[in-house]
């Protein structure tokens, strides 16, 4: 399995049964550029602009955009309900976690996730193989929030996003930096990797934050 780093939130993984996206967004908004790509599956957490450009992706991909539970070319996919806040969506309405196998090796995708896990959601994902956590807060659980999540759910990788990268639009402009989130963690990355590839036997016995290049 090969994970690339889109930018944002968006990720593409290479399973040998299916190419998944994740929160495609748009360039003209988000100011960063976005690559031509083909998917099989596209998991979109919630409706805005920065995780919802489906059109971006090629050859009409199955996408998925909510709750529930789906299987598509032999990759299961479990979709949560959660919030993009923490005031039970009042501010900014829902956000869908998705867990997902595929090579027999589990991801969760937390998108714009804005609160701790309850116990119920805890106990329903388990404990990831790989975790794409927020960590950039102002729209997300920030630094802080997001080492506590991983706390919750002791993934084996952690792969942070949703944080300030330079050339976002303004919007953008007061989401923490990722190295806030590695000093919350209390590890430091010299250098980020072009592409994250694992397999099930592959799999670190302890924890690994790895951060990926964008683009």
């Amino acid at each position: 399995m090969k994970i690339r780093f889109l930018g944002h939130s968006s990720f593409e993984i290479q399973a040998k049964e299916a190419t998944i996206v994740t929160d495609p967004f748009d360039p003209s908004k988000v100011g960063l550029p976005y690559p031509k790509i083909r998917a099989d599956l596209v998991l979109s957490s919630h409706d805005h602009f920065d995780h919802n450009h489906v059109s971006a992706i090629s050859e009409e991909p199955f996408v998925i955009d909510g709750p529930g539970e789906y299987e598509v070319k032999n990759v299961k996919v479990w979709g949560f309900q959660t919030f993009h806040d923490d005031k039970e969506g009042k501010e900014r309405g829902t956000n869908t976690v998705y867990l997902f196998e595929a090579e027999g090796i589990s991801l969760c995708h937390l998108g714009d996730l804005g609160h701790l896990l309850d116990e119920k959601l805890e106990e329903e994902i388990g404990n990831p193989d790989i975790l794409f956590v927020p960590v950039g807060g102002v729209y997300t659980v920030g630094p802080e929030e997001a080492a506590k999540v991983v706390a919750q759910l002791e993934p084996k990788y952690i792969i942070p996003m949703h944080y300030r990268i330079e050339g976002q639009s303004d919007e953008f402009k007061d989401l923490q930096p990722v190295s806030t989130f590695l000093q919350e963690m209390g590890v430091e990355i010299s250098e980020p990797h072009d592409i994250l590839t694992v397999s099930k036997q592959s799999l670190p016995e302890i924890a690994e934050i790895t951060v990926l290049k964008h683009g």
